[in-house]
């Protein structure tokens, strides 16, 4: 497995990637470092996300489809929606999720895990929440 970090709002979280989605995984580590902007999720409970519109994450060449989807991502788990009934996304929970857009429930691809800082992921959220859009930085390590 391959070890992330990931910064935002002051913290640092140390993520591992999930063998069970190798499609995902590839094609998102030839994008890092990764920077982006992250916002507090509106349907899914207690998460974060990175709206992506229509961008397609590809891995040589093939669009990444669904593979280890989940639609109840447990505290730490980041998710990648490759998109279809709502935008691409990625997800991050830092509580109770349900991962949703306005059509219903999804499902995102499980491909990275926070194994260091699990417990400043609330007051990420909470920051988001409050504040509002917050940078964000994947890098591996």
């Amino acid at each position: 497995m391959t070890r992330l970090r990931i910064t935002s709002c002051g913290h640092v979280f140390i993520a591992e990637t999930h063998p069970d989605a190798p499609q995902t995984v590839a094609a998102f580590l030839k994008l890092l470092p990764y920077r982006q902007k992250i916002i507090h999720v509106r349907w899914s409970g207690e998460g974060c996300w990175v709206p992506l519109g229509d961008f397609k994450l590809e891995n040589d060449g093939a669009v990444v489809g669904f593979e280890n989807h989940t639609s109840h991502p447990s505290v730490g788990d980041i998710l990648f929606y490759p998109g279809g009934y709502s935008e691409t996304e990625i997800i991050l929970a830092y509580g109770s999720c349900c991962f949703a857009s306005k059509l219903g429930q999804l499902a995102g691809n499980h491909f990275l895990s926070v194994v260091e800082g699990k417990e400043k992921l609330r007051e990420l959220g909470t920051k988001v929440l409050w504040e509002g859009a917050q940078d964000v930085l994947f890098e591996k390590i």
